[in-house]
């Protein structure tokens, strides 16, 4: 592989998503040893030419002969094509440029709520852009929801199926519920908390479609599907604990989280 030499990435140091590929572009040496750099670390005046909140928003690379910056899928794209000039016919492409930069403006817009981490003081931020958070809200919802109902059929008869859209409607109502109790306790951080609360139903149903992949080695025992379905719900409750506490949520959120909870149990539980 041949490394791109003279250029430097800069990258979030509190995003671990950009700290583990930029170091891997160290590591197999697509980018010299000193060739990453938090953009947190950078001075102004030591790179004049980069556009300092875009660079927050899509990973910057420079030339650093010439000064030239690229940003998001296309320093990327610099990259990797430099080490492998096959893929560079596909990255001129332009409509495959299009489609990649949508997926990494997703994917970069919504990183904050992806990980989760506290916002350092006095530091730029991620521009908000809102239609990419309420796309990560569906895509989420709709992902949990197939999963869910899928999964509730290994279940029964301890928590009987109701129709296929049951969970698509519980999923869903999990997000109206909770968005009027941050809207009420928490204004202003509505839309951080639910990017926050769906990345952890989506990590949650994830989990339960490895053993739903898996079920016809483990067999259909529904005790066993209970079971695992009960110790994803206490992994999602330490996980809604842990990401409340950094966004200064203290315990209120994740009280209503688990009261949302019981009042689906209770509702299922009487139309049975």
């Amino acid at each position: 592989m041949k490394t791109l030499k003279n250029h430097l990435i800069l990258f979030d140091a509190e995003c671990p998503m950009c700290r583990l590929y930029t170091q891997a572009f160290v590591d197999t040496g697509l980018l010299d040893q000193t060739g990453r750099k938090s953009y947190q670390k950078v001075l102004p005046a030591n790179c004049p030419n980069v556009d300092r909140q875009r660079a927050v928003n899509e990973i910057a690379l420079i030339n650093q002969e010439t000064g030239e910056v690229s940003y998001g899928v296309y320093s990327l794209f610099k990259i990797i094509g430099n080490a492998f000039p096959f893929f560079n016919p596909l990255f001129s492409f332009r409509p495959f440029g299009w489609i990649m930069s949508k997926a990494y403006a997703f994917i970069s817009y919504n990183r904050r709520v992806i990980i989760t981490a506290p916002e350092a003081a006095g530091e730029l931020q991620p521009s908000f852009k809102l239609h990419y958070r309420i796309i990560y809200l569906l895509l989420t919802w709709f992902v949990t929801s197939i999963i869910l109902t899928r999964y509730v059929l290994l279940m029964a008869p301890f928590v009987p199926a109701d129709g296929p859209y049951r969970e698509y409607l519980v999923c869903f109502g999990q997000i109206i519920f909770q968005g009027i109790v941050v809207s009420v306790l928490f204004r202003g951080k509505l839309w951080n908390y639910l990017g926050n609360v769906m990345t952890i139903s989506f990590g949650g149903s994830l989990l339960l479609l490895l053993v739903l992949v898996l079920h016809r080695l483990i067999g259909t025992q529904p005790l066993i599907f209970t079971g695992w379905f009960i110790i994803v719900v206490g992994l999602m409750f330490l996980e809604h604990i842990r990401r409340s506490r950094i966004m200064g949520l203290g315990s209120w959120m994740t009280a209503s989280w688990v009261t949302y909870r019981v009042i689906v149990l209770l509702l299922i539980s009487l139309n049975q």
